[in-house]
């Protein structure tokens, strides 16, 4: 009867534990600085969760230009689709070189977000819902040529849709 008592005295401080580390490994803070470098690179490591197909994305990322100059700035955009007003949680997206596939430049971090210079990326900052974000990345001082942002936007823990490549806004005519 002791034994009993002593092993059911154990079982909820153990299921507290578990609960503890499942909130402290959701990342709601923005993906940690590895996520360029894992074996599922730019995707979310939440579990057994994967990417969503791509035809049902309910996202767009818009960037203003493809094509840099030294220091140009360029704007990106997350946002539903015009016929949706759903919301998303996370974001990662990386900026890369269009023909060496090379990370590439710098971002310029902005309220609710983080940079991860080590990769080129940038990531939320926290994980209430977001209608859009505008993000801002800088071209590198001594290179020109072409560049394309890819990566993830996160609906919540389990729904995600990684290999995103953005759309270029059309130039007015």
């Amino acid at each position: 009867m002791k034994d009993q008592f002593n092993l059911r005295s154990l079982e909820l401080p153990s299921l507290l534990m578990v609960v503890l580390l499942g909130t402290t490994m959701a990342f709601p803070d923005g993906a940690p600085s590895d996520t360029c470098v894992k074996q599922r690179a730019n995707q979310p490591n939440h579990g057994k969760a994967r990417s969503q197909p791509a035809h049902t994305n309910p996202f767009d990322v818009v960037a203003d230009a493809q094509t840099y100059h030294p220091g140009q700035q360029i704007s990106i955009v997350i946002y539903p689709h015009s016929d949706q007003s759903t919301v998303f949680r996370g974001f990662f997206l990386q900026a890369r070189d269009a023909n060496s596939n090379e990370w590439i430049g710098e971002w310029v971090q902005s309220e609710n977000t983080k940079t991860i210079p080590e990769c080129s990326a940038i990531t939320h900052s926290d994980n209430r819902d977001k209608l859009g974000a505008k993000l801002i990345w800088k071209a590198p001082q001594n290179k020109r040529g072409n560049v394309y942002f890819t990566g993830t936007v996160l609906q919540e823990y389990g729904t995600f849709w990684s290999d995103i490549v953005n759309k270029v806004q059309a130039e007015p005519q």
